[in-house]
């Protein structure tokens, strides 16, 4: 019996973790570069910023795009606003287009109504940034090429950047790299599609027509990236675009990091062993990889509860003198974390001090509650990060 429930905690970690540590191999190097250069520089890009209540920071937000991005148009859609945002949006050069039904709060409300705007007068490529990212130089360009050279959705790379940010923030920061660069490189190149995150993607005005935004989702762009594998459109990763955003402090950031990560996990516990076994049926290797992408939790949860499948499988091992499930699980949470170590010390450095690998278990104990949360109060609803 206590053997049985060795293997039953393991089995599902180890493969996790093995997936996990091959995802951040593969994902190690830069993908191969491509330019565009294939067709017409000269097309109408409309980078559209959904906002609510942004007053803060739209003037930055439009002027800083306006610079990485003179050529393009910008539609705010000031959305559900009690502030300013509107008027301090076209104040800095923005076209704005005001949303206002307090009954379907939610980001993926304000890009179907954004597009409703846009069909007076299509532009050619769209690309999505959220209020408080800016785009790297030339990312713009880079996007919007790509998306109407392959008629494919690109996504960017999305960090999170943060000037004299404590310990704890720094291992976010760091958790985010992982996740946004290393891993989403490995899974372009597993299987050949990537996952959308949110801001920084760009679509060519045909698919952007017909993408199901109108949704209450609180991780509308988990979704999305989902439903266009399933139509047969995997999204294209170019990891030299760039999008960037200031992280939020510790205290202000744990309702955001609720909403994605229970979000996440209700999708992973309903889609992703579905979604891996259709992907072997229908011999498709993004579906596939998706699927199993889904398998593996966030990577502070999936330490957690390796730490205490460890723990039950040394336990069991005590007991019964059988060791294997402990082998098994051990060599492959070795496998991870040495891919781990291996992409923090080749791009980690600058965002993770070597002092700050210290306060992990901490950043682990602080999520330890959005994890209980996602039994006692999962966060279903759209809520804005405090910045």
């Amino acid at each position: 019996m206590i053997l049985s429930l060795a293997w039953l905690v393991m089995l599902p970690l180890a493969f996790s973790l093995v997936y996990l540590g091959i995802e951040l191999a593969v994902g190690l190097s830069p993908l191969p570069d491509e330019d565009g250069t294939c067709i017409d520089r000269q097309r109408r890009v409309t980078i559209l910023v959904p906002a609510h209540n942004e007053s803060a920071g739209i003037t930055q937000t439009v002027s800083a795009l306006k610079a990485t991005a003179p050529t393009a148009e910008i539609l705010v859609i000031a959305d559900n606003c009690d502030d300013d945002t509107a008027a301090l949006a076209r104040q800095a050069g923005a076209t704005v287009a005001v949303r206002d039904d307090p009954s379907r709060r939610g980001k993926g409300y304000a890009l179907a109504f954004g597009r409703d705007v846009l069909e007076q007068d299509p532009p050619d490529a769209v690309i999505v940034i959220d209020a408080d990212c800016r785009l790297a130089q030339g990312s713009a360009e880079r996007l919007a090429l790509r998306a109407l050279a392959h008629g494919r959705p690109v996504q960017a790379s999305n960090l999170l950047t943060s000037d004299q940010a404590s310990p704890l923030v720094a291992v976010s920061n760091f958790a985010m790299l992982i996740k946004n660069l290393v891993r989403a490189r490995g899974l372009k190149r597993l299987g050949g599609g990537a996952m959308l995150f949110g801001t920084g993607m760009a679509f060519g005005w045909p698919l952007f027509a017909r993408l199901p935004l109108a949704t209450g989702d609180a991780v509308e762009d988990l979704s999305l990236g989902l439903w266009l594998a399933r139509q047969g459109v995997p999204v294209d990763l170019d990891d030299r675009a760039q999008v960037t955003s200031s992280a939020a402090p510790v205290e202000s950031s744990r309702a955001q990091r609720s909403r994605w990560e229970h979000g996440f996990l209700r999708t992973a516990a309903t889609k992703g062993l579905p979604l891996m076994l259709e992907g072997i049926v229908r011999r498709s290797r993004n579906l596939a990889t998706l699927g199993t992408h889904l398998l593996v939790p966030p990577l502070a949860l999936l330490m957690l509860l390796s730490i205490i499948g460890l723990a039950i499988a040394a336990a069991a091992g005590f007991w019964t003198g059988h060791w294997i499930p402990l082998t098994v699980g051990g060599s492959a949470f070795a496998f991870a974390s040495a891919m781990l170590l291996v992409a923090w010390w080749r791009y980690g450095r600058a965002v993770l001090p070597f002092a700050d690998l210290l306060r992990i278990p901490l950043y682990i104990i602080w999520k330890v509650p959005i994890y209980i949360g996602f039994f006692t109060r999962n966060q279903k609803d759209w809520n804005r990060t405090q910045r």
